[in-house]
C-alpha cells in the first residue's frame, strides 16, 4: 500500500492538555475494535467450529502483533487478510468439525454481527451533543465499522469512518494519526483519541493528540506507556468529564 501522499510530519506536536487539564477538543477520534465493538461473541464462533473458545483472545492479539510487525518494517496489509491468514495458521492441526477454509470463513463472518458495548449509543449521543466532531480510525476496515454503527443506529453521528488501510501504516505509527488529522483538517492539539488499548493511547499521545483511555476492565494502565490525559469507564462518563 502506497503512502506517498502522506505528509510524514504532523502539522504540530503541541499537546492538547494544559496545566488545568485537556481543552475541549474539536475532534474526537475513536478506535473501533474493542473500544466501541464488543468482541466477546467471537469466542462463540471459535467454539462453533470446534476450536477452544479462548483461542479468540490470543488470535486477535496475534493479528495486532503481526500488523505492528509489518508497520515496523515499513510494510502494511489489510486487517482482514492478516486475520484470515492467522486463523489458517492457528487452526492448523486443531480437530475442527468442518474444513479449515469453512472454519476460517465462519469465524471471519463473526465480525459482521458484533454489537457495540452497552454504553456506546447513549455515550455517542452525549458526546455529539457537546458539538464535537466524531470520526473513527480503525486498524480494521471501514465497512466493518459502517455495518456495526448501522446495526446500533448511531452511524449518523460520525462524520467519517477512517481506516489505516488508506494510510498505509497501522496505529500506533504516527503516520496513521497524521492521516486522520489531514483528512479532517485538524491539528493534533485540537484532537483527542478515545481508545481502550493503552498502546493506541500511547501512540496518539506521542503524535501530539490528547487522549482518553477507556478502561473497560478496571485494570491498571501500563506504566511504560505515556499516561492518558483522561481516564474513563464509559463514553457517558467521558462526556461528563468534557462538559
Amino acid at each position: 500500500m502506497s503512502r506517498a501522499f502522506l505528509d510524514q510530519s504532523l502539522p504540530s506536536v503541541d499537546h492538547a492538555a494544559s496545566p488545568d487539564g485537556p481543552r475541549l477538543p474539536r475532534l474526537l477520534i475513536f478506535d473501533v475494535n474493542e473500544t466501541l465493538s464488543d468482541m466477546s461473541p467471537m469466542a462463540g464462533h471459535f467454539a462453533n467450529v470446534g476450536a477452544p473458545a479462548h483461542f479468540a483472545t490470543s488470535w486477535f492479539a496475534g493479528v495486532l502483533r503481526d500488523g505492528f510487525a509489518l508497520t515496523s518494517v515499513d510494510a502494511s496489509d489489510s486487517f482482514a487478510r492478516i486475520a484470515a491468514e492467522s486463523l489458517r495458521g492457528g487452526l492448523h492441526g486443531v480437530p475442527l468439525n468442518r474444513g479449515l477454509e469453512e472454519a476460517v470463513s465462519h469465524i471471519m463472518h463473526g465480525f459482521s454481527g458484533l454489537p457495540v458495548h452497552a454504553d456506546v449509543p447513549d455515550g455517542i449521543r452525549a458526546l455529539s451533543d457537546l458539538g464535537i466532531r466524531l470520526v473513527t480510525l480503525s486498524n480494521g476496515s471501514a465497512s466493518v465499522a459502517e455495518a456495526l454503527f448501522d446495526r446500533a443506529g448511531i452511524r449518523h453521528y460520525f462524520e467519517c469512518l477512517l481506516t489505516v488501510e488508506d494510510a498505509g501504516r497501522w496505529k500506533p505509527a504516527p503516520e496513521a494519526y497524521a492521516y486522520a488529522l489531514q483528512q479532517c483538517g485538524v491539528d493534533p492539539e485540537d484532537a483527542m483519541l478515545v481508545a481502550v488499548h493503552p498502546w493506541d493511547t500511547d501512540g496518539a499521545s506521542r503524535a501530539g493528540l490528547a487522549t482518553a483511555w477507556l478502561n473497560r476492565t478496571g485494570g491498571p494502565y501500563p506504566a511504560y506507556f505515556t499516561a492518558p490525559d483522561l481516564r474513563t469507564s464509559s463514553l457517558s462518563d467521558l462526556a461528563d468529564q468534557l462538559r
